[in-house]
């Protein structure tokens, strides 16, 4: 961003795994969220928090307005496919379903997003 910019944007991102299936189990859970995190923060965004049930996850961000919420969540389904996949924790391979929603929040509701996160 340049120099005098400020920007307050609240994103809550929501995929999930291919077919719906319950592959993120609570085993793989904490890596792989905190991999994810890494990812947003690498494009710039705040990371706010990630975290998910086997077959989807949540990620919620403080979004950096130079990258679009299509190209993070895009970036975010590739890496961690890729990592996942690396992983060998499954027999086939691993994928995220099409599409994503993607949500705007207040500063004021940062807590409450968190919290239901």
């Amino acid at each position: 961003m340049k120099p005098g910019v400020f920007t307050q944007i609240y994103i809550q991102l929501i995929f999930a795994v291919k077919n719906r299936e319950a592959l993120l189990i609570n085993e793989y859970q904490k890596e792989v969220f905190s991999y994810m995190s890494r990812i947003a923060s690498n494009l710039k965004h705040k990371s706010i928090i990630v975290n998910g049930m086997p077959d989807h996850i949540h990620i919620f961000i403080g979004l950096n307005p130079s990258v679009s919420i299509s190209d993070t969540v895009y970036e975010l389904k590739r890496s961690s496919s890729l990592f996942i996949n690396n992983k060998k924790w499954f027999r086939g391979k691993f994928s995220w379903q099409e599409g994503y929603g993607a949500f705007s929040y207040s500063k004021s509701q940062i807590e409450n997003v968190y919290n239901y996160i």
